[in-house]
């Protein structure tokens, strides 16, 4: 019979949803909503009917009926730190997610929007979450900082990032939880990740490793005080945020364009790029020393990871310390859908949120 499941990704501006019949791909969809259609919306949870109804038209329109999901996946939100894994959907995650999450973000849809698709479907049919934003699994001395007080936090790509890592395990024969890997996600904003046995022991976020397309990553602190006098609040965190990385540098986000014009002989375009690989080697090479060497893979993954270029620098650089191992884009969908298939055919077990009053 094979199992139906439905993953729900909500973004910003749109709703990436996808079928999945087992392990194959039925459809995929984005559900984009203009700026005008979003700007009477106070929030993100008043965004639930619009999202839901524009769900359920897409299934309608792949005739796809909701009594033969056996479940739906949401992209878990901004809860408070969690082990990583599946959540089944409960009342205190809603609750949750509704009146206290971490941030305001279109992420936190996810799982109501699961809980309302699995009220129509068919009896059994479950809802879930799968490795949400703030998966935190660091060991004790990972979150010391430096200042007392004031903590590094484990705030990432997880979802992809574990995604990659149990599959490019199970491709080598083995289980992710046998496997030590160094995984980078590289794109938007750029994090990093170790992985031991299982666990994602370790992360320099995007606000402290390489720049990234849009992201300045970690910055000279002495220069960025002074920044800090001359400058709202509001513009640092724009600078650090969205007009950081190759963005402050080249005046573009885009990739493709900038290795067009490194083909074109712009110098400064190639050393900016080369700066991101360089600076991305670094962090995969403070997360060797994590692991202390013991490492399977070294994995690149993210959008950035279709640049043949990029690769190949990073390569050069962390080759010495494992194989490395492509795996582009965010598969995000896939990593969701199949999150939830491991927990229907008993290959995991789904965690238990609770909210800590």
């Amino acid at each position: 019979m094979g199992s139906n499941i439905l993953a729900i990704n909500p973004g910003a501006t749109s709703t990436k949803i996808g079928l999945f019949k087992d392990e194959e791909i039925v459809f995929k969809e984005s559900i984009t909503y203009s700026l005008a259609e979003l700007k009477d919306y106070a929030n993100i949870n008043d965004q639930y009917e619009l999202r839901l109804g524009s769900i359920l038209e897409t299934l309608k329109k792949h005739n796809v009926d909701t009594k033969v999901l056996d479940a739906v996946v949401g992209r878990g939100g901004l809860l408070p730190p969690v082990k990583s894994g599946a959540y089944e959907v409960n009342q205190d995650m809603l609750d949750c997610l509704k009146y206290s999450p971490v941030l305001e973000h279109a992420s936190n849809l996810g799982a109501p929007l699961a809980k309302g698709i699995t009220e129509m479907a068919k009896d059994g049919c479950r809802a879930f979450i799968y490795d949400p934003v703030t998966v935190d699994e660091f060991t004790d001395i990972a979150r010391i900082s430096g200042l007392n007080g004031l903590e590094r936090k484990s705030i990432g790509h997880a979802l992809n990032m574990r995604s990659v890592a149990i599959k490019v395990a199970k491709e080598m024969g083995d289980s992710y939880y046998n496997k030590n890997f160094v995984v980078a996600h590289l794109g938007g904003g750029s994090t990093v990740s170790a992985h031991q046995k299982g666990r994602m022991i370790d992360l320099i976020s995007d606000d402290e490793g390489p720049l990234s397309t849009e992201r300045t990553g970690g910055l000279p602190i002495k220069e960025v005080i002074n920044l800090c006098y001359e400058k709202s609040k509001e513009e640092m965190y724009a600078l650090y945020r969205k007009k950081g990385g190759l963005i402050s540098y080249l005046n573009t986000n885009d990739a493709i364009e900038i290795e067009e014009r490194i083909d074109n002989g712009d110098q400064k375009a190639e050393l900016i790029l080369q700066a991101l690989a360089y600076q991305s080697s670094k962090a995969i090479g403070e997360l060797a020393a994590v692991l202390k060497g013991d490492i399977d893979g070294v994995i690149i993954t993210g959008g950035l990871a279709h640049s043949n270029r990029i690769t190949e620098w990073i390569e050069s650089h962390v080759g010495f310390l494992a194989p490395v191992v492509i795996v582009p884009g965010e598969n995000e969908l896939e990593a969701l859908a199949m999150g939830a298939k491991r927990v229907i055919t008993n290959e995991e077990k789904a965690n238990i949120f609770e909210m800590v009053h």
